[in-house]
């Protein structure tokens, strides 16, 4: 029989958007975290976003991740809480400022020092000193225009079955406009494409907070 066309599904209403978004409550250690970010103008990573997060490295039984973009420690405590209880954040942020308060953030939920090593300096500078293929998620949440370059970066730090992860894929609503044509839009754009046309690389893109692309680098076939 021929195939009939799929009918589009129709657009999620606000109220169930704000539903699934908040589906996963935040305690207070988080909201603390999300006030600091606040205070220092960062953009945390929504609620949705951190329980996808959790959720991922959980399933991963992540021992160790790489996150680019410390913030103050939102995001890193929602990956420390689905990582198993040895795992090792790796963390880094251009500013030393965001990471004191991340440092502070972990303290306040009682995450082992051990478990969290923060990073000062540039991505790109930290991350060629990093293990190959140690890593079981590279989560990025820094500068858009350098998000392709983390993908390259990623692709050599994963182990095999390992997950990138970068948040704003959406990029507030312009990555599906064609007209938007600014600089970080663009390269969001461009990263959902290499990622998509990528062989090694098992694609998902979820419309949870800003857009949140995954991809796991397939193992040897």
């Amino acid at each position: 029989m021929p195939s009939t066309p799929s009918t589009p599904t129709p657009p999620i209403a606000p109220t169930s958007w704000a539903f699934a978004e908040t589906y996963v409550a935040e305690d207070h250690l988080l909201t603390a975290a999300r006030e600091r970010a606040a205070e220092v103008g960062v953009t945390a990573i929504g609620s949705g976003g951190g329980a996808a997060l959790r959720f991922l490295a959980s399933v991963l039984d992540a021992r160790a991740v790489v996150e680019i973009g410390t913030g103050t420690g939102v995001s890193g405590l929602w990956l420390l809480r689905g990582m198993r209880p040895d795992g090792v954040l790796t963390t880094v942020d251009l500013e030393a400022e965001h990471q004191r308060l991340a440092r502070r953030t972990f303290t306040e939920a009682e995450i082992p020092a051990q478990r969290v090593r923060t990073i000062s300096g540039a991505a790109l500078d930290v991350l060629p000193r990093l293990t190959d293929a140690h890593y079981d998620i590279v989560f990025a949440d820094g500068d858009k225009t350098e998000y392709s370059a983390y993908l390259a970066e990623a692709l050599r730090l994963l182990r095999p079955g390992g997950v990138v992860v970068f948040d704003n894929a959406l990029w507030h609503d312009k990555v599906a406009d064609p007209a938007q044509r600014d600089e970080q839009t663009v390269a969001v754009r461009d990263l959902t494409r290499a990622v998509l046309e990528h062989d090694d690389l098992v694609p998902l893109l979820l419309p949870v907070g800003d857009g949140l692309l995954m991809a796991q680098l397939q193992t040897a076939r």
